[in-house]
This record gives C-alpha cells, structure tokens and sequence, in this order.
C-alpha cells in the first residue's frame, strides 16, 4: 500500500460534454464520485490522499462554471458536518484560501477543527492551489526564518524547506493518479511528486471507480523504486 496517494481529478467537463451536458452537470457527476472514492480509500487502510480540487488557474474558467464549482464545494462541506463526522479522516486544506467567501472559509475552519482528532486517513484537498506558489511561500518563508537570525542560509535543508509546505510532517506522494488521459502534471504538489510513481487513467473522472482505484494500487505493488540508485 502506498503511503500517500495523490490524485488529479481530470475529465469532469469532458464527460458532461460527451453526453450532451452541460459542463457544471460534469463536475455533480464528479463532486458524487469524490466521495465514493474518498471513503474507499479510507475502507483500505491509505494513510494519506490529496486531491486536487481546485487550481489557481481554474478561476480563469467561466464564471458561471466557477460559481457552480463553489456551491458544490459548499455543499460539500456542509455536508462534511452533517455526515462526514463518524468516519476516521482527517481533513486538511491546502492552498490560499484567503480568496474564498467568508461562508467558504468559516465552513472550512469547522471542518478541520471538528476533524482535527482523527486519527485514521489524512485527507488533503487543494484548494486555489498551484505547486509553484507554494515553493514561493516556503522559499519566502524560510528567507523570512534567517532575516530574522532563527537560520543561517547553511540551514536550509530539503528537510527545512519540506517544512515550509503545505504537507509538513507528511509522507512524500508515492502514487500520482491522473483520470481523463492527459499527461501532465498541471502544478500539482510539484515537490512531493519528485519521485512518485505516475499512473494515467483514460477514465474520466466521473467515471473512476473503485476498482480502478485497486487497480491503481496493485500497478504500483509490482513497481521497482529505485530513487535514482541502481537495483542490489
């Protein structure tokens, strides 16, 4: 079993699109299947999951689109509160949420606090997230650490700097999982991918099952990690 498991949640638009739907109908298809996968997930004994919710770049999308990806992502965390607090997840925000709606913010706050003492899989949902701001915001962060003489530049350390990131304290993505066939990684946890093994999904997003969740895992049991070093 991999440690953590990340996945790039593609192909919403491009379901709703084959079936005569419009975009937002895509991404309810989507929004129902994240919670299926994510419970399954938890069933199976994965200690860490990050999701890729929401992009920094995804607000460049139409406006109608976003507005719809917000009041799913609200209902979504109402129903958190409501249903979600008897299941063993702790969830985790990552990304600049200081953009979103008071509503969204407060509602996300409840949710960490109420989920704070769980103590069975970590659940990371990115957020207005993009991998490249947040190398920034470490990099500024760790600056900031020796203007003020807590480090000196010798200091800073892979480990110092993982510190930084969103994820500190978390295990690095063992498993990349991208649904909708694209090959890419579209600035997703840039530096907790570095050697992650990568599997690409030709199913869409909506359409990602279980199984193809299991199926994911096993590909990865009968890979060869090797880090970079040679085969003993």
């Amino acid at each position: 079993m991999p440690r953590h498991i990340a996945i790039i949640m593609d192909g919403n638009g491009r379901w709703a699109k084959k079936r005569m739907l419009p975009r937002t109908a895509g991404h309810v298809a989507g929004s129902n299947n994240f919670r299926k996968i994510v419970l399954h997930a938890s069933a199976i004994g994965v200690p860490y999951l990050s999701l890729y919710v929401f992009s920094t770049e995804n607000w460049s999308r139409p406006s109608d689109e976003v507005d719809g990806i917000m009041n799913l992502f609200i209902e979504y965390l109402k129903d958190c509160l409501e249903n979600f607090t008897q299941e063993n997840i702790k969830i985790h925000f990552i990304g600049d949420t200081s953009v979103f709606s008071d509503e969204i913010r407060a509602l996300m706050q409840k949710v960490e606090e109420i989920s704070a003492p769980k103590t069975g899989m970590v659940l990371n949902l990115a957020v207005n997230y993009g991998g490249k701001t947040e190398l920034v915001r470490a990099a500024r962060e760790l600056a900031t650490q020796v203007l003020r003489g807590e480090k000196q530049p010798n200091d800073i350390t892979i480990d110092s700097f993982s510190d930084c990131l969103y994820t500190a304290g978390q295990p690095d993505v063992d498993l990349l999982v991208r649904t909708g066939g694209d090959i890419r990684v579209s600035n997703f946890l840039l530096w907790q991918i570095a050697y992650a093994e990568i599997i690409i999904s030709d199913k869409m997003w909506p359409d990602f099952s279980n199984e193809d969740l299991e199926r994911c895992i096993q590909s990865y049991s009968k890979r060869e990690r090797r880090f970079g070093g040679l085969k003993k």
